[in-house]
């Protein structure tokens, strides 16, 4: 008996499928072309929030103005994986600051040398050159 139904039930769809010719694709139409429209202002509008947002954090965010200018990274070394040895200058002072993963220790502080030997831009470049340089050999 349920083998009968189950045949009947097909035939009766099948029948009703076969019954509806296909339609023809929806026509582009000025509703379709502002349903677009609409789309691209909003993530238009998303993707200018997102850059507003970021502009906002960094120049109003923490870390900016904290200090008024009065700390500078001289310079710094990596000890380890996860370990390094960092030069900051307070006012006319020089601490040496070890950074590891988890921690902050001062470890040595010193006044600022008079004639601060600290690399610039121009004398990185030029140990860039002159280790370009072809080397000859000594004799």
């Amino acid at each position: 008996m349920l083998s009968r139904a189950a045949t009947l039930w097909m035939l009766a769809t099948a029948g009703a499928c076969a019954a509806d010719p296909p339609q023809p694709p929806a026509a582009v139409g000025p509703s379709s072309f502002f349903g677009l429209l609409q789309v691209v202002l909003a993530l238009l509008l998303v993707l200018g929030a997102i850059v507003a947002f970021a502009w906002f954090v960094r120049r109003l965010g923490p870390g900016r103005g904290a200090a008024g200018g009065l700390l500078k990274v001289v310079g710094g070394v990596m000890v380890g994986p996860k370990e390094r040895l960092v030069v900051v200058e307070v006012a006319d002072t020089w601490l040496i600051v070890g950074v590891g993963a988890s921690s902050v220790n001062l470890l040595h502080s010193m006044p600022r040398p008079a004639t601060a030997d600290v690399p610039t831009e121009q004398s990185f470049a030029s140990l860039i050159g002159q280790a370009r340089k072809p080397r000859t050999p000594e004799a």
